[in-house]
């Protein structure tokens, strides 16, 4: 029983502790797992994101799309490639982004 956010009884539940501490990932994976939400929590990379969600598209057509100066688009895919959520291929002196797999879309269409 808790009382104002405090445990008010001294006993603890061994098999429950047990179960959750089994399903716990490792340090490395949190972190990871952190650094990923992190990253995804930035306005103008959610945007970017979700713009890649329909199409694959070049830096001026992000910047376009999204307001966002073609440095600052730049930068934020520069952060998204880093992070293995973006990739490009480059068609003559263009690239164009696309997301890295499903995981992502899938990742975004279930937080909205």
């Amino acid at each position: 029983m808790t009382v104002n956010g405090k445990c008010t009884q001294k006993a603890t539940h061994p098999s429950q502790i047990r179960k959750a501490r089994q399903s716990m990932p490792d340090e490395e994976m949190l972190l990871d797992t952190s650094a990923l939400f992190k990253i995804m929590s930035d306005p103008s990379r959610m945007k970017i994101i979700i713009a890649l969600l329909a199409a694959e598209l070049c830096v001026c057509d992000l910047a376009e799309l999204t307001g966002i100066s073609q440095s600052a688009v730049s930068h934020q895919l520069r952060v998204l490639r880093q992070a293995r959520l973006v990739r490009y291929r480059r068609d003559g002196k263009n690239a164009y982004y696309s997301l890295q797999d499903d995981h992502v879309s899938q990742l975004v269409r279930i937080a909205l």
